[in-house]
């Protein structure tokens, strides 16, 4: 995965992988307990996270996060998704998900890539 990759200084790819799954961990806890959650925009159909802060990201972003947890997710954490999708009316966009469209507010506004 991408964001496996973004290493920090002095960080190898093994300390970066096992630092991204505890990432994604954290962020399904927060999504089962009702902490945060998941944004479809609309109109691309890109995804976001909310009530997430940049401490407990940790450089990962909503693309990696979403992907890893429809992967390794729990059933509370893929429901969450499927919420988010039946509110937005319509199904998260893998392709506007690759391309890089995100968001920095946690849903509010929209980019198309930088």
């Amino acid at each position: 995965m991408p964001c496996d990759t973004r290493l920090k200084p002095k960080q190898t790819i093994q300390q970066r992988v096992a630092e991204v799954k505890g990432v994604v961990a954290k962020l399904d806890a927060l999504l089962r307990a009702g902490k945060a959650k998941v944004v479809v925009d609309k109109k691309t159909g890109s995804v976001a996270l909310d009530g997430v802060s940049d401490e407990d990201r940790d450089g990962v972003t909503d693309a990696c996060a979403y992907r890893r947890l429809m992967s390794t997710g729990s059933v509370l954490a893929k429901a969450a998704i499927a919420r988010a999708e039946q509110l937005a009316g319509r199904a998260i966009n893998k392709q506007a998900v690759a391309h890089g469209h995100h968001s920095h507010d946690g849903g509010k506004t929209w980019h198309h890539g930088h």
